[in-house]
Protein backbone atom coordinates (compact mmCIF):
# COMPACT_ATOMS: atom_id res chain seq x y z
CA UNK A 1 0.00 0.00 0.00
CA UNK A 2 1.31 3.43 -0.95
CA UNK A 3 1.37 5.69 2.14
CA UNK A 4 0.69 8.72 -0.11
CA UNK A 5 -2.56 7.19 -1.37
CA UNK A 6 -5.79 8.46 0.16
CA UNK A 7 -8.44 5.86 -0.80
CA UNK A 8 -11.21 8.46 -0.43
CA UNK A 9 -9.60 10.89 -2.87
CA UNK A 10 -7.13 9.01 -5.07
CA UNK A 11 -7.08 6.42 -7.83
CA UNK A 12 -3.93 4.45 -8.55
CA UNK A 13 -2.38 2.16 -11.09
CA UNK A 14 0.86 0.17 -11.06
CA UNK A 15 2.56 -1.87 -13.74
CA UNK A 16 5.98 -3.25 -14.59
CA UNK A 17 7.02 -2.11 -18.06
CA UNK A 18 9.64 -4.35 -19.65
CA UNK A 19 11.84 -1.47 -20.76
CA UNK A 20 14.44 0.73 -19.09
CA UNK A 21 13.30 3.92 -17.37
CA UNK A 22 14.92 6.00 -20.13
CA UNK A 23 12.58 4.43 -22.72
CA UNK A 24 9.51 5.07 -20.56
CA UNK A 25 10.69 8.62 -19.90
CA UNK A 26 11.18 9.20 -23.62
CA UNK A 27 7.63 8.00 -24.29
CA UNK A 28 6.45 10.65 -21.83
CA UNK A 29 8.66 13.49 -23.09
CA UNK A 30 8.93 13.03 -26.89
CA UNK A 31 5.78 14.38 -28.58
CA UNK A 32 5.91 11.85 -31.44
CA UNK A 33 6.02 8.97 -28.96
CA UNK A 34 3.51 10.56 -26.57
CA UNK A 35 0.94 10.78 -29.38
CA UNK A 36 1.19 7.01 -29.88
CA UNK A 37 -0.14 6.11 -26.44
CA UNK A 38 -1.81 9.03 -24.62
CA UNK A 39 -5.44 8.28 -25.54
CA UNK A 40 -7.13 4.87 -25.82
CA UNK A 41 -6.96 3.44 -29.36
CA UNK A 42 -8.48 3.76 -31.87
CA UNK A 43 -8.84 7.44 -30.91
CA UNK A 44 -5.88 9.48 -32.18
CA UNK A 45 -3.91 12.06 -30.22
CA UNK A 46 -2.22 15.20 -31.45
CA UNK A 47 0.22 17.04 -29.19
CA UNK A 48 0.00 20.81 -29.43
CA UNK A 49 2.45 21.46 -26.58
CA UNK A 50 4.59 19.13 -24.49
CA UNK A 51 6.99 21.22 -22.47
CA UNK A 52 8.06 18.77 -19.76
CA UNK A 53 9.41 21.09 -17.06
CA UNK A 54 7.85 22.67 -13.98
CA UNK A 55 5.36 25.24 -15.26
CA UNK A 56 5.47 23.75 -18.77
CA UNK A 57 2.43 23.02 -20.89
CA UNK A 58 0.70 19.73 -21.69
CA UNK A 59 -1.86 20.42 -24.41
CA UNK A 60 -3.41 17.66 -26.51
CA UNK A 61 -6.28 17.17 -28.93
CA UNK A 62 -8.02 13.97 -29.93
CA UNK A 63 -9.84 12.61 -32.96
CA UNK A 64 -12.13 9.69 -33.49
CA UNK A 65 -12.15 10.05 -37.28
CA UNK A 66 -8.50 10.98 -37.89
CA UNK A 67 -9.54 14.27 -39.51
CA UNK A 68 -11.18 16.52 -36.93
CA UNK A 69 -9.21 17.05 -33.72
CA UNK A 70 -11.03 18.43 -30.67
CA UNK A 71 -9.46 19.81 -27.49
CA UNK A 72 -8.64 17.09 -24.98
CA UNK A 73 -6.30 18.28 -22.25
CA UNK A 74 -4.90 21.69 -21.35
CA UNK A 75 -2.69 21.13 -18.31
CA UNK A 76 0.43 22.29 -16.53
CA UNK A 77 3.42 20.32 -15.29
CA UNK A 78 4.11 20.95 -11.61
CA UNK A 79 7.10 18.70 -10.88
CA UNK A 80 9.57 17.08 -13.26
CA UNK A 81 12.38 14.97 -11.80
CA UNK A 82 14.19 13.52 -14.81
CA UNK A 83 13.77 9.74 -15.20
CA UNK A 84 11.93 9.57 -11.84
CA UNK A 85 8.74 11.60 -11.53
CA UNK A 86 6.26 13.74 -13.45
CA UNK A 87 3.38 15.60 -11.79
CA UNK A 88 0.79 17.53 -13.80
CA UNK A 89 -2.62 19.02 -13.17
CA UNK A 90 -5.56 20.02 -15.31
CA UNK A 91 -6.78 22.40 -12.56
CA UNK A 92 -4.32 24.95 -13.99
CA UNK A 93 -4.13 25.32 -17.75
CA UNK A 94 -1.06 25.87 -19.92
CA UNK A 95 -1.35 29.64 -19.42
CA UNK A 96 -1.33 29.11 -15.62
CA UNK A 97 -4.98 30.08 -15.30
CA UNK A 98 -7.23 28.23 -12.86
CA UNK A 99 -9.75 26.07 -14.70
CA UNK A 100 -12.80 23.96 -14.05
CA UNK A 101 -11.90 21.05 -16.34
CA UNK A 102 -14.24 18.37 -17.56
CA UNK A 103 -14.85 15.68 -16.54
CA UNK A 104 -12.95 16.22 -13.25
CA UNK A 105 -10.11 18.33 -11.91
CA UNK A 106 -7.15 16.17 -10.95
CA UNK A 107 -3.45 16.07 -10.27
CA UNK A 108 -1.56 13.06 -11.61
CA UNK A 109 1.76 11.85 -10.25
CA UNK A 110 3.74 9.39 -12.34
CA UNK A 111 6.77 7.71 -10.78
CA UNK A 112 9.37 5.51 -12.42
CA UNK A 113 11.81 3.28 -10.58
CA UNK A 114 14.08 0.43 -11.50
CA UNK A 115 12.65 -3.08 -11.43
CA UNK A 116 14.49 -6.33 -12.22
CA UNK A 117 12.25 -6.70 -15.30
CA UNK A 118 12.44 -3.07 -16.43
CA UNK A 119 10.56 -0.14 -14.92
CA UNK A 120 8.12 -0.02 -12.02
CA UNK A 121 5.53 2.46 -13.34
CA UNK A 122 3.11 3.97 -10.83
CA UNK A 123 0.34 6.49 -11.21
CA UNK A 124 -1.63 8.26 -8.50
CA UNK A 125 -4.45 10.52 -9.66
CA UNK A 126 -5.52 12.86 -6.88
CA UNK A 127 -8.93 14.50 -6.64
CA UNK A 128 -10.18 17.36 -4.49
CA UNK A 129 -13.15 15.54 -3.05
CA UNK A 130 -14.65 12.05 -2.89
CA UNK A 131 -17.37 12.92 -5.42
CA UNK A 132 -14.79 13.77 -8.11
CA UNK A 133 -12.82 10.62 -7.30
CA UNK A 134 -15.95 8.47 -7.53
CA UNK A 135 -17.03 10.17 -10.76
CA UNK A 136 -13.62 9.56 -12.33
CA UNK A 137 -13.73 5.92 -11.26
CA UNK A 138 -17.25 5.48 -12.72
CA UNK A 139 -16.16 7.08 -15.98
CA UNK A 140 -13.71 4.20 -16.38
CA UNK A 141 -10.44 5.27 -14.77
CA UNK A 142 -9.18 1.67 -14.53
CA UNK A 143 -9.98 0.84 -18.15
CA UNK A 144 -8.89 4.19 -19.59
CA UNK A 145 -5.65 4.67 -17.70
CA UNK A 146 -5.04 0.93 -17.88
CA UNK A 147 -5.34 0.85 -21.68
CA UNK A 148 -3.09 3.87 -22.21
CA UNK A 149 -0.53 2.37 -19.82
CA UNK A 150 -0.60 -0.79 -21.96
CA UNK A 151 -0.05 1.38 -25.04
CA UNK A 152 2.77 3.24 -23.24
CA UNK A 153 4.39 -0.10 -22.42
CA UNK A 154 4.29 -1.15 -26.09
CA UNK A 155 5.90 2.15 -27.20
CA UNK A 156 8.62 1.95 -24.53
CA UNK A 157 9.29 -1.75 -25.06
CA UNK A 158 9.76 -1.19 -28.82
CA UNK A 159 12.27 1.57 -28.08
CA UNK A 160 13.96 -0.07 -25.08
Amino acid sequence: MNPDLDPDLDLALQRVIRAPRAAVWSAWTDPSRFEQWWVPAPTLCRVDRLDVRPGGALVTRLSDDGVTFAPHLDACFLVVDELERIVFTNAIDSAWRPTNPSPVPMTAEITLSDHPDGTDYRVIVRHGDPADRDHHEKLGFADGWGSVTEQLARVAERQG
